[in-house]
């Protein structure tokens, strides 16, 4: 539990921080620059970059991975909004099941544990927004609190980890419907009980075409991870229609490029902007 407030203390420090050195542009009577970037739906951002206070964004996601002897089912909720101009926060909660499928006919797989995955609080920065080079830069992190598997949950004892992620996103428009994003950073996770950190790093591309005068786009979303010598990457090619105003859905699927046990998957995120305007740029 310490553990947890640790964070929390932390995440609090950095909002107060950001808040006093953007408490001049917060008096401002005009907003500050905001560029309208393609956001991928897989990794998704922490906020949209050079966000502006008051918005505000439910996300609700589910997914399904077919895996060589069982099939796996992800959903998550998630709130990020903007407390004060280009800085993002999010809390978000993710859930894994676990189920055989038709190559597991006796029962005989070992499959992990059906888990509610953490708890993840996350913060994002947008320190740099040229009108002129139509490209947003950010600095963020995501701690999350890894609970223990569902069969061995308790009220006491109810994280075995600790998983800190820092990160940097770069995004640009090319011309006026072409947008392209990298987001990356290393992924360090401590099991409790255990000592070391586990190092991974992580490397997220994005390519998109939004159509004119819409907020829909198709594109194609590759998400790379290095670990232990190793890469795994991801191809999720994808498209976001919007519903009505404020309220889109995201539909994604999912290539691996590289040999393991992950096969063909998908996903679909329904997302809701309470009060969105759009803006010009």
């Amino acid at each position: 539990m310490r553990y947890l407030l640790l964070s929390i203390l932390l995440f609090i420090a950095v909002v107060s921080v950001q808040a006093q050195d953007t408490l001049s542009v917060e008096n401002a009577k005009k907003k500050p620059l905001k560029i309208e970037h393609a956001e991928p739906l897989y990794i998704d951002l922490i906020r949209d970059l050079g966000a502006h206070k008051g918005e505000k964004e439910w996300n609700i996601g589910a997914g399904m991975t077919d895996n060589l002897s069982y099939d796996e089912y992800e959903f998550l909720v998630e709130y990020e909004w903007a407390p004060i101009n280009r800085l993002g926060l999010e809390i978000e909660v993710p859930v894994t099941l676990y189920s055989k499928n038709s190559k597991d006919r006796n029962g005989e797989v070992n499959r992990p544990s059906d888990r509610v995955e953490s708890l993840k609080l996350a913060s994002q920065y947008t320190f740099f927004v040229s009108e002129k080079l139509q490209t947003s830069m950010a600095l963020g992190q995501i701690t999350e609190f890894e609970f223990k598997d569902f069969d061995t949950f308790s009220r006491n004892d109810m994280f075995q980890g600790l998983l800190f992620n820092p990160f940097f996103i770069a995004a640009k428009r090319w011309g006026k419907d072409f947008h392209s994003l990298i987001y990356t950073g290393p992924r360090l996770s401590r099991h409790f009980g255990h000592s070391g950190i586990n190092t991974s790093y992580e490397v997220n591309t994005s390519f998109h075409y939004m159509i004119p005068h819409s907020r829909n786009f198709v594109g194609l979303e590759l998400n790379k991870e290095i670990a232990d010598g190793n890469m795994h990457v991801t191809a999720r090619p994808q498209m976001r229609l919007a519903i009505h105003e404020g309220l889109m859905v995201g539909i994604v699927s999912g290539i691996p490029l590289t040999r393991g046990n992950e096969r063909i998957s998908s996903f679909v995120r329904l997302i809701y902007e309470p009060g969105h305007k759009r803006h010009s740029h």
